[in-house]
């Protein structure tokens, strides 16, 4: 073969995969799209805006960044299987994702022992970033803790005396029952827990439920269901009217993933976390909001910002380190600070955790739409313990 052409065939092989694999970043991203779609589909394109927006402005550090997903069917076995997958044979440069609490906490742990960046973007779960924090596990969204601090404030100035709480039955609804319990407990020390039902996520009997808190007589009720479970508990609870004369505290309900599928059943009334979209005034937020309103021809959820706030974050650590090095991600993200669509955000260095806030306020139906109504932001920096009282909740690095 001619030199010249033997030439042209090295140009070539060299402007293929190999060559094209040099000028891009690949994320490694992990979540229950099958199981948990209301959250996850609209966190799926809050971070394919994210990546467009970042890949426009000229990448980070010159490249392009992709991001490679995998679905892990909602069990902590899969999600580190297609973990490893990302690592070993896609070569990911970090890993990002998860929702579910239990699969977070799983991904975390193969991030320590494989020794990987890891992101945890939605899990809730204290553990990640305390009893079971690692120096290579980051968390964006504000933990039980965090959302519970929000709330147990406004619990305690209801003055009732008798509680009944309902939770799904793993990490999550574990962990935010026995955080509120705790801090009702501090604030108010003759509160009485009367009634508490566990149920099986995805899965909860809702007439039997809702029968037992009835039965227990209580006060007030804390809820922390979610998704399926919550629209079941809360058509139950209507019907034989559970929630009549009763508060309701409820995590999560304020989402609109959660909150706009009930539509006229929606509840009225109920103190809760979440994100009243249409009524956000910033200008961060009106810029995210008309970006992701043009691109996808609908309104965002939480799960958008999670997901956009996640990959923006990514891009500034590594802006940040220069590098992708492992070592230097985690050094980057110390102290990283950033700017989100709920606002400023800070990765603290002595727990890992964000920053990142939620909106507190009370439900109402406006036709026939669930909304927040009596709404203001919570910074997350506001509910975190300090530095010293962390040194104490997680192990060291």
């Amino acid at each position: 073969m001619p030199r010249i052409a033997l030439i042209a065939v090295a140009a070539l092989v060299l402007s293929g995969p190999a060559a094209q694999a040099q000028d891009v970043i690949k994320i490694g991203e992990i979540n229950s799209y099958k199981a948990q779609p209301a959250f996850l589909e609209p966190y799926k394109k809050g971070w394919e805006l994210a990546v467009e927006e970042v890949n426009a402005a000229g990448g980070v550090l010159g490249k392009r960044l992709q991001v490679i997903s995998r679905d892990d069917n909602a069990t902590p076995g899969d999600a580190v299987r297609v973990a490893e997958e990302l690592v070993s044979r896609e070569g990911v440069a970090l890993i990002t994702g998860t929702f579910l609490s239990n699969i977070g906490l799983a991904v975390a742990d193969f991030a320590k022992q494989r020794k990987v960046f890891f992101l945890a973007a939605e899990p809730l779960s204290d553990k990640i970033t305390w009893a079971n924090g690692n120096r290579y596990t980051y968390r964006l969204r504000p933990s039980t803790y965090m959302q519970a601090a929000m709330l147990v404030p406004e619990a305690a100035k209801l003055k009732k005396k008798r509680w009944a709480i309902v939770y799904p039955n793993y990490e999550y609804g574990q962990s935010a029952a026995a955080t509120f319990k705790t801090m009702l407990k501090g604030l108010q020390p003759d509160v009485e827990f009367v009634g508490e039902q566990a149920t099986p996520l995805g899965r909860i009997d809702a007439g039997a439920v809702t029968q037992a808190l009835a039965d227990a007589k209580p006060d007030a009720i804390f809820n922390v269901l979610f998704g399926a479970d919550l629209s079941k508990f809360v058509r139950e609870g209507n019907t034989r009217e559970l929630f009549k004369g009763r508060e309701v505290v409820s995590l999560l309900t304020g989402e609109p993933e959660y909150i706009e599928p009930l539509k006229e059943e929606a509840p009225v009334g109920w103190i809760v976390t979440g994100y009243p979209y249409y009524g956000i005034p910033t200008e961060e937020h009106k810029k995210f909001f008309l970006a992701y309103f043009r691109k996808h021809n609908e309104y965002p959820k939480l799960g958008s910002v999670v997901g956009y706030a996640t990959i923006w974050s990514i891009a500034e650590g590594i802006r940040k380190a220069k590098s992708t090095d492992t070592e230097k991600l985690i050094a980057a993200f110390k102290g990283l600070s950033l700017m989100s669509p709920l606002g400023k955000i800070t990765y603290r260095a002595s727990d890992n955790q964000s920053t990142m806030g939620a909106y507190l306020g009370r439900t109402k139906l406006e036709g026939t739409k669930g909304v927040m109504t009596d709404y203001r932001y919570i910074d997350g920096a506001t509910v975190l313990p300090s530095d010293e009282e962390t040194k104490k909740l997680r192990p060291a690095d």
